[in-house]
C-alpha cells in the first residue's frame, strides 16, 4: 500500500517525467526563461520579527528543538544539524533522527558528559573520549506541539552529513568523511550506519561497510527492490547503489555499483566546461560493479569513473518516489550554482538499466544557489534547501515546480543553511533544521495548496 508521501512523490514523478519527454523548441525555451527568471506567487515572504525565518503568508514555525538543550539521557543538542527524517510513532506523535555534522576539530562540544557506554560509541579520541558526530532523536507531538523525548542514538562518528529514510523506519546516516585512524582517532572513517526510528537510547554502532568508503552524502531506498541509492560530495564524484544480497538487511551484504551513460564512457554531467548534458533529455543508463570498496585509499570513485563512471559535481540530497528520484548536484552547471537530476530504474527485476535527466540547472543565484537536501511537499512541489555562505545572500527554500519554474518558500535570516528539510505523513508540518547554532523548527502552513 502507498503512504501518502509515496503517492505524492508519484504525482510529481509522472509530472517531471511528462515534462522531461514534452518540452521542445519554444516551450524549452520557456523553461529556461522561467528557471532563469524565478518565481514567487505566494503573496511575497512576512519579515519574521524574530530574525529567524521569513515564510509566506498563512505559514507559521515553532522552534522545537536547540543547541544546548539538556536532553533526556543527559547529554545536551549538538551543533551543526543537519540531514534528517521523519516517522510517524502513532496519530499524534512522530520521530525525528536528526544528523550532527561534526568532525573530531570540534571537540566534545554539545556534550554535558562524556562518560558513556565504550561499546555504545563507534570511535573515540586517544583519550578516550567519543569523537562527536552522530544523530539524536526527538520525539515530537503534532497536536500538543512538544517535544515528548529526545536523546543522542549514535555516537563516535564523523561529519554525519545527510542520509535516508528506509521503508523499515529506520534511518541510513552517511559521514561525509574518509578520515583513518590515526594518533588523535583510533578508526577509519567514510561509512553508512544504521539508526532505528526507535532508538531511545544510544545503538551499538555497525558500518555497513559494503556500500562503501567514501564521501558519503545522502542516500534513498527504492521500497520495491530494496536497491539504495548514494551520492557523494565531491566535485568528482560517482552516483552509486548498492544491491543489498537480502532485501530489508544491509548489514548481510551486496553489491556496490555505480551508473553508467550508455554509450558515453566518462560521460561529465557537470557541464562545466562544455555543456554535454542538456536539460530534459533523456539519457539512457547502466551500471558496473565495483569492487576493494573498502579501500584505504579514497579512491573509489577514481576506479569507477576508470570503468566508464559518470562524473556529478558534489552529488548531494536524494529523495526517492514511487519509481524514480531526485538528487542535487550543489556544484553542477555552467555557472556552478547546482543542478537538479532526476533518475528512474527500468522496471526490470534487475533494474540494469534505467534514465538519467537534467531536470534543473541554476543560471543566477538569485534563482537557485548550491542546492542540498531535497525532499517533496504535498503539493507535489521539490522544496530544496540552499546551502551556501555569503555575507550578502542569505539561504533559502526553494520550490520547484513540475514545469520547472524555481521559487522562494522561505528564507533564513542567520548566516546559515536551512537541512534536513522532511514532512510529516500526513503533510501537515515541515521539519527543517538551521545548521548552527542548531535549531529545528516545525513550519505548518497550507503545504497541500503550496503553488506559485
Amino acid at each position: 500500500m502507498l503512504t501518502r508521501r509515496q503517492f505524492n512523490q508519484g504525482f510529481v514523478a509522472m509530472a517531471f517525467g511528462g515534462l522531461a519527454t514534452h518540452l521542445h523548441g519554444g516551450e524549452l525555451t520557456r523553461y529556461l526563461t522561467d528557471v532563469a527568471s524565478g518565481s514567487n506567487s505566494l503573496g511575497g515572504l512576512v519579515p519574521d520579527p524574530k530574525g529567524i525565518i521569513d515564510l509566506p503568508p498563512g505559514f507559521s514555525y515553532r522552534a522545537i528543538s536547540q543547541l544546548g538543550e539538556v536532553m533526556n539521557d543527559g547529554l545536551t543538542v549538538p551543533d551543526r544539524a543537519d540531514g534528517m527524517g521523519c516517522f510517524m510513532v502513532d496519530e499524534e506523535r512522530v520521530v525525528l533522527v536528526r544528523n550532527h555534522e561534526l568532525s573530531p576539530s570540534n571537540g566534545t562540544t554539545g556534550q554535558v558528559r562524556t562518560s558513556v557506554d565504550s561499546a555504545a560509541v563507534y570511535d573515540t579520541y586517544s583519550s578516550g573520549n567519543p569523537l562527536p558526530g552522530g544523530t539524536s532523536n526527538v520525539v515530537y507531538n503534532l497536536k500538543t506541539h512538544q517535544v515528548e523525548y529526545q536523546c543522542m542514538s549514535l555516537l563516535g562518528t564523523i561529519r554525519n552529513c545527510s542520509g535516508g529514510i528506509t521503508p523499515w523506519r529506520s534511518w541510513l546516516t552517511c559521514e561525509e568523511s574518509v578520515a583513518t585512524a590515526s594518533a588523535k582517532i583510533n578508526k577509519n572513517h567514510g561509512y553508512v550506519f544504521e539508526v532505528p526510528s526507535q532508538a531511545r537510547q544510544l545503538i551499538k554502532p555497525d558500518p555497513i561497510k559494503a556500500m562503501g568508503r567514501f564521501n558519503h552524502e545522502a542516500a534513498c531506498v527504492d521500497p520495491i527492490s530494496g536497491i539504495v541509492y548514494l551520492t557523494e560530495d565531491r566535485p568528482d564524484s560517482l552516483f552509486y547503489r548498492y544491491i543489498p544480497n537480502q532485501k530489508g538487511d544491509l548489514k548481510a551484504g551486496g553489491q556496490l555499483q555505480a551508473l553508467v551513460i550508455q554509450g558515453e564512457s566518462k560521460f561529465d554531467t557537470r557541464n562545466w566546461q562544455e555543456s554535454r548534458m542538456q536539460v530534459n533529455q533523456p539519457y539512457a543508463c547502466e551500471w558496473i560493479d565495483l569492487d576493494n570498496v573498502d579501500s584505504q585509499d579514497d579512491d573509489l570513485r577514481i576506479r569507477g569513473f576508470a570503468k566508464g563512471a559518470a562524473l556529478f559535481a558534489r552529488g548531494e540530497g536524494i529523495h526517492f518516489g514511487t519509481d524514480e528520484m531526485y538528487f542535487c548536484c550543489t556544484s553542477g552547471g555552467k555557472a556552478k550554482l547546482g543542478q537538479i537530476m532526476r533518475y528512474k530504474p527500468s522496471p526490470k527485476q534487475d533494474q540494469q538499466t534505467g534514465t538519467l535527466t537534467l531536470f534543473v540547472e541554476s543560471l543566477d543565484k538569485v534563482t537557485f544557489n548550491f542546492g542540498d537536501n531535497i525532499t517533496v511537499a504535498p503539493s507535489g512541489h521539490l522544496i530544496v534547501c540552499e546551502d551556501q555562505y555569503s555575507d550578502t545572500v542569505n539561504n533559502h527554500l526553494k520550490g520547484v515546480t513540475p514545469s520547472g519554474k524555481v521559487y522562494d518558500v522561505a528564507k533564513v535570516r542567520w548566516q546559515t543553511e536551512p537541512a534536513g528539510a522532511c514532512f510529516s505523513d500526513d503533510g501537515s508540518v515541515l521539519f527543517v533544521n538551521l545548521y548552527s547554532p542548531t535549531t529545528t523548527l516545525a513550519i505548518s502552513g497550507p503545504w497541500a495548496s503550496l503553488n506559485a
